[in-house]
């Protein structure tokens, strides 16, 4: 009964951690939009992000909160590591005690599946 109990939640960390363990790919100017099944699916693996849409350009977003400064300099700085590992780059807003993390496809103007493993290592980093 007690793994009955707890297996909801190691399926979705499974989950989260096969999302985020994926590779990126190389993203070029004609690489096709995350489809809207796509934006659905890999979303409700990384249910804390919200879908914004700026200047016609729907991106991923979320807000991290921290004790002070130094504590959200640090997570950007984390944050800024995966991205250059990766070659996928956020816009960071850095805050005292706030970080907002913004993921999207610049080459495409968008959503690409990139973004939604990026934004999954993210909220690892975070943890």
């Amino acid at each position: 009964m007690h793994h009955a109990e707890t297996a909801p939640f190691d399926d979705q960390e499974e989950t989260m951690s096969q999302l985020s363990d994926q590779p990126c790919e190389a993203c070029q100017k004609d690489a096709p939009h995350a489809t809207q099944a796509e934006i659905e699916k890999l979303g409700a693996e990384i249910p804390e992000w919200q879908i914004v849409e700026r200047d016609g350009i729907m991106k991923l977003e979320r807000s991290f909160t921290f004790r002070d400064f130094q504590q959200a300099l640090d997570f950007t700085h984390r944050v800024g590591e995966i991205a250059e590992e990766a070659g996928h780059h956020p816009a960071l807003l850095t805050e005292w005690g706030k970080v907002t993390v913004t993921w999207w496809s610049h080459e495409i103007k968008g959503l690409h599946k990139n973004d939604f493993i990026l934004a999954a290592r993210t909220d690892e980093v975070a943890t």
